[in-house]
């Protein structure tokens, strides 16, 4: 990235810089108005402080530009360079809430190998507060049956690929563990469900024919629940109005998490998660429920046998 150089540039600030890691970026205006948001705090805290850039910088013990590329969301600040501006600025005090923005901030995004180096257990384990909070759960899968439906056959099957084609650390038993003792919400308490699947999904054979013959048994009685609204969606249904989109589940309406290949993306935005919303109701009106929805499982489940 070409670097941003103040226009009272000095002799120093002309001359070569070295090469400075970029502000993460993702696909959504929710991670970046945060990144940026996290920016013009720290500026608007050396502005109140009546500081110069050049003044923080010399102060600080950096390049001048580096200010500048941390007040155009061009460079994520370490909690070492918030503390040190925020020292400098002289609200040491600030230090922690700063931090916790930063942290927010980066949670937006989250690639994979990141998300996966401590194992899936812990990675599974992570959500399970915002699972067990949420009273509606409006879930769509183009590629597997959602976590929250999945059998333990089916759900070992999913990590054991996970851990060999990511060449993660071996603990899926605990993983399964964690995901099969998140279910119990299914079961208690004042939630609603709603998903919404491709009927593609039902011959995915994730870990081979048997498993995914108990998966889908399984699917024919979870879907009975009084909490569970099963939709899914027919090969031969018209896609003129809604095509298929990325696996997303929406907790309320106050996030949505999107799985991409490269990692998960959380939106808070609500204009986005408006977008969302209006994508799971058109996608819903196109699927079978109910009795309909058990037929196209029963036909699966035939056609494996």
């Amino acid at each position: 990235m070409e670097s941003i150089t103040p226009h009272s540039e000095s002799e120093q600030a002309r001359t070569r810089l070295p090469t400075i890691a970029a502000m993460p970026t993702s696909p959504s205006s929710s991670a970046q108005k945060a990144r940026q948001a996290l920016a013009d705090r720290l500026r608007d805290l050396r502005l109140d402080a009546g500081l110069t850039a050049r003044a923080l910088s010399q102060g600080a013990g950096w390049h001048e530009a580096k200010t500048s590329r941390i007040e155009h969301g061009q460079q994520a600040p370490s909690p070492t360079d918030l503390r040190t501006w925020s020292e400098a600025c002289g609200v040491p005090h600030l230090t922690p809430d700063l931090i916790a923005e930063l942290r927010a901030v980066d949670s937006m995004w989250l690639d994979w190998q990141r998300a996966e180096r401590t194992g899936l257990r812990q990675l599974t384990a992570s959500v399970r507060d915002l699972y067990e909070g949420t009273r509606l759960l409006r879930s769509y899968s183009p590629k597997m049956i959602p976590g929250l439906l999945q059998t333990a056959e089916y759900t070992t099957a999913v990590y054991n690929s996970l851990r060999d084609r990511r060449g993660l650390i071996d603990d899926v038993e605990p993983a399964v563990a964690e995901r099969m003792a998140r279910q119990h919400i299914l079961y208690e308490g004042d939630h609603r469900f709603a998903f919404v699947i491709e009927q593609s999904v039902l011959r995915y054979r994730i870990g081979g024919p048997e498993i995914l013959a108990g998966q889908l048994r399984h699917l024919a009685l979870v879907m009975r629940l009084p909490s569970v609204s099963l939709s899914i969606i027919p090969d031969e249904a018209d896609r003129s109005g809604q095509w298929l989109v990325e696996d997303f589940t929406m907790f309320d309406t106050t996030q949505v998490s999107v799985e991409l290949v490269s990692g998960l993306l959380t939106i808070t935005q609500p204009r986005e998660i408006a977008m969302y919303v209006r994508v799971f109701t058109r996608l819903a009106e196109l699927a079978v429920t109910g009795a309909r929805a058990r037929e196209v499982i029963d036909g699966e489940l035939a056609d494996l046998s």
